[in-house]
């Protein structure tokens, strides 16, 4: 498999977590007895303040910072 292939397959994860948090938050917003506080913070954070939600993955921040600088020194021929 290409570096290409992989990190399209890698996009197409991130948006299915992406997704998926969303769907999280959009539920905890919706049924306030479903606790997500037991989520560890490093795998969905959200931030909520007069009635503004925000849901990350700090953990999926990391590795898409990291497949990008990978990315980016395999297309200046740092890497190979």
């Amino acid at each position: 498999m290409s570096f290409e292939k992989i990190l399209i397959v890698l996009g197409v994860l991130f948006v299915v977590l992406g997704l998926a948090f969303i769907a999280a938050s959009l539920i905890a917003k919706v049924t306030p007895q479903l606790s997500l506080e037991r989520i560890p913070w490093i795998l969905l954070w959200i931030y909520r303040r007069d009635g503004f939600w925000f849901a990350t993955s700090p953990i999926l921040l990391m590795i898409s910072v990291a497949a990008f600088i990978i990315w980016l020194l395999t297309r200046l021929g740092i890497l190979k």
